[in-house]
This record gives C-alpha cells, sequence and structure tokens, in this order.
C-alpha cells in the first residue's frame, strides 16, 4: 500500500468527488480532505462533478478526467483522491491518464491505519484489510501483460503468474486469520479474568476525533495519545478506575468511527472491535461543536449495528462543550435526547454528571444485601468484600453483620443470610453513599 508520507516532504494532491444527489455528499468530502491533511498530504484543489451515476472507464466523465489531467501536469500533482471506491479498471485508466498515483477513500484510510498501527495485534489487522482491498484488484498489477498479442507462449505465463500471485496472497490472509483468531482468544481469556473481578465494563465509542481518549485519560489517569487528527487512536487500551465508594470499572478506549467506513477495516478490526461488542455499558462521544454532529451519531449508530451492538446501554455524551459559545445549542441537544450528559473532557466541566450517570447505571447491574452471618463463615465474609463495594462489616458474638452492594450474579449465594425481603430496594441503606464521587483534578 502506498503511503502519501513516504517523501520528508508533503506530497500535492487534487481531491475529487462525485456529486450524485447523496445527502451528506459535502460532509464526506470535507472529511476526506482532512483524512488527506491526516496522511501527510497537501490538498490544492478541489473537484466535484455531478452525475447520477458513475461512468465505467474513469467514474468521472471523460472530459473532466482530461481537465484534470491537465492540472496534474500544470501543477506536477502527486496523488489524486477519490472520495469513492474505484474499480481496478477505472484505477488503471486513471493512473495512465493522469500519470501520478490515483488514491480511493479505503486506500487512503488502510494508508493512515497502516500508519498509525503500533501494536502486533493492530499491524496484523491492517495488514488483513490491505490483502482483503488488494485481492479483486490483483489483475491491474499485471497490465503490461495484457498488452501481448497473445498466443502460444505469451498467454499462459501471464496467467500462471497473476494465479501464483493470488495463491499465495490468499495463502497469507488465510495466515492471518488464523493468527488473528489466536488474538481473539486471547482477548476472550482477558475478558473472562476481568468478569471474574465482577467489575463491569464500559467502552467509549464514537465518530474519530470526538476526544475518547481525552475523556479516557480524564478518568483512569492515564496517558493515551491525544492529538487533534483523524484516528490518532487505532490500538485499543482498557484500564480500570473507581467511579465512587469503591465502586470500580474497566473502561475501554477504542478506534473512531468515520463515514463509509470501509467493509475490510470492521472485518479485519472485528477481534478488536469485540470490546464493544462485549462491553456492558457504551459511551457514546459526540463532539457537540461540530455543525454535523447528528449525523456523526448516525453513523456511529451504523456501525454498532453492524457489530450488534446497537440495543446495549449507552450515556450520550455531548463533549467539548468549551468550544460552544452559546448554552442555547447545549440545552436543546439535552432537549432532544433525554438522559444525554454536557462535558468537556477537556477541562473536566461536567465530568461528576457523567460519573454520577455511571454510578445510577452500575447500581442496576448490583443489589444492596444485609447479611448476619455465622461466626464460623468468614470464607462467605471474604467473598463479599472480594465482589463488593461500600462493604461495612460488624462482628458480633451472635454473628457477623455485613452491608453492601454485590454484582447480581452472586445474590443467590448470599440470599439465605439477607436480613432485606426479596426485592427490596434498600432505600433506607443508601445513607452510606453519601453521593461523594471521584473528583476530576
Amino acid at each position: 500500500m502506498i503511503s502519501l508520507v513516504e517523501e520528508e516532504k508533503k506530497e500535492i494532491g487534487i481531491l475529487v468527488g462525485l456529486d450524485k444527489g447523496e445527502k451528506n455528499f459535502e460532509e464526506a468530502f470535507e472529511e476526506l480532505e482532512e483524512l488527506a491533511i491526516s496522511a501527510g498530504g497537501c490538498i490544492i484543489e478541489r473537484i466535484v462533478q455531478r452525475l447520477s451515476s458513475p461512468t465505467a472507464p474513469f467514474y468521472i466523465g471523460k472530459g473532466k478526467a482530461k481537465e484534470i489531467a491537465e492540472i496534474c501536469k500544470e501543477k506536477k500533482v502527486s496523488f489524486v483522491l477519490f472520495n469513492d471506491d474505484l474499480s481496478p479498471i477505472q484505477c488503471r485508466n486513471l493512473s495512465s491518464l493522469f500519470g501520478c498515483k490515483v488514491l480511493d477513500r479505503t486506500q487512503l484510510i488502510l494508508d493512515i491505519f497502516a500508519q498509525r498501527a503500533k501494536t502486533r495485534e493492530g499491524k496484523l489487522q491492517i495488514e488483513l484489510a490491505q490483502l482483503l482491498y488488494l485481492l479483486p484488484r490483483l489483475t491491474r498489477l499485471w497490465t503490461h501483460l495484457s498488452r501481448q498479442t497473445g498466443g502460444i507462449g505469451t498467454r499462459g505465463p501471464g496467467e500462471t503468474q497473476l494465479e501464483v500471485d493470488r495463491r499465495r496472497i490468499q495463502e497469507k490472509i488465510h495466515r492471518l486469520k488464523k493468527e488473528l483468531e489466536e488474538v481473539k482468544k486471547t482477548r476472550f481469556i482477558q475478558r473472562s479474568c476481568r468478569q471474574k473481578s465482577s467489575w463491569p465494563t464500559a467502552c467509549l465509542v464514537g465518530y474519530t476525533n470526538a476526544g475518547k481518549s481525552t475523556l479516557f485519560n480524564l478518568l483512569t489517569n492515564s496517558k493515551v495519545l491525544v492529538e487533534n487528527k483523524l484516528f490518532a487512536t487505532l490500538d485499543p487500551t482498557i484500564r480500570l478506575f473507581e467511579a465512587s465508594g469503591g465502586q470500580k470499572i474497566f473502561l475501554s478506549d477504542t478506534v473512531g468511527f468515520i463515514q463509509k467506513l470501509p467493509f475490510h477495516l470492521v472485518e479485519s478490526f472485528k477481534a478488536t472491535l469485540e470490546e464493544v461488542k462485549e462491553a456492558d455499558l457504551l459511551i457514546h462521544l459526540v463532539d457537540i461543536s461540530h455543525p454535523l454532529s447528528e449525523n456523526q451519531i448516525e453513523e456511529v449508530n451504523k456501525v454498532l449495528e453492524q457489530l450488534g451492538a446497537l440495543d446495549k446501554p449507552t450515556i450520550l455524551v455531548w463533549n467539548k462543550i468549551d468550544l460552544v459559545k452559546s448554552n442555547g445549542l447545549i440545552k436543546r441537544r439535552i432537549q432532544e435526547y433525554p438522559g444525554s450528559v454536557p462535558i468537556s473532557a477537556a477541562t473536566g466541566e461536567g465530568c461528576e454528571k457523567l460519573l454520577l450517570k455511571i454510578e445510577q447505571w452500575l447500581k442496576t447491574k448490583r443489589r444492596y444485601l444485609s447479611l448476619k452471618l455465622p461466626v464460623d463463615r468468614m470464607d462467605m465474609v471474604a467473598k463479599f468484600h472480594q465482589v463488593g463495594f461500600g462493604v461495612e462489616t460488624d462482628y458480633q458474638p451472635e454473628g457477623i453483620l455485613v452491608n453492601g452492594w454485590i454484582p447480581l450474579s452472586f445474590v443467590s449465594s448470599f440470599e439465605p443470610f439477607n436480613l432485606l425481603s426479596n426485592g427490596h430496594e434498600a432505600n433506607d441503606h443508601e445513607g452510606h453513599e453519601n453521593g461523594n464521587m471521584k473528583r476530576i483534578q
């Protein structure tokens, strides 16, 4: 996969978009320029053509293609970037006409991911996505053979070489999938260990550059890379943080989503994105300062639906309120999305309200018990302390009194010793939680 940052200086490029009357065309085109800049390119011109459908030979019209070819020659353009995926024949024709690199949206995103992948898992996933993208386009690498006249001794070798390369790529894809299956097993073991600890998992999701890593660092006191560019975070990170009264939760920071997220990426990153699928709670971050924030919510929901995670309990968080000049916009968004929380991950404003929301959700995953245990059941006292939070213990001659919140999965084992009636919400016992939450410094 060709990288746009192979040279020390930025490569000069042109953006080309085909406006077919799509609802979010302008937003997608703006985003394409951000992607190109994020990859290290310098965009000198944006060209849009309005057509009801792409043309077979050049995707755009032939006249427009010749016009772009003249610009490429005049301004010594290094690459031409298209807003949609191109077919192998279109890419070949355009490359020949322009005399420079021709990239489509998927190829650019794969290039950016290849630059950002740091872990072995991330590199495996990117390599797999690149090969899945390359395989159906392999024929254009052998166009020099198609110019031969054919006949005995000419046609066969070309086909043989092509088949050899195709088989090698398929074998490598198979090997990468096996290696990612091992990664998947490792992640399953890690999740099992986390589940045994009885602490639930929340996952930060959202559009790329919504501020997920900034919030992750704020809540967990971590130092995950934070940059104002698309896909700054690629490899997932998981940390345990304390929400309130000793109540803990695992928090996962994952890759951001964008419009037209390539299918190969979603497929290749399933081992990573399973963290989203297996999470108990999703924290959906939205950049409230972005003019098309509601469209970004729709795009994220599309990916969540594809992952089978759209119906999970979700807290919608409006981030970057420090960049919004009008309080009216914040109030309107909260009214439009009841239960949503406005915050600024950069300044910490509103984060206590988010923690309160998380705490309220955690209570739905746990139940308050007041136990009277026999003096010879210290094993149960130890177990209650291990899985519970806000635990209070009083040793008396006639028995051991233990109060606290425990996960619902452990309730049945303690129920015979519960002094409270079944289903009691223990409102009178919530006083020990005085609402003092971990303050964001």
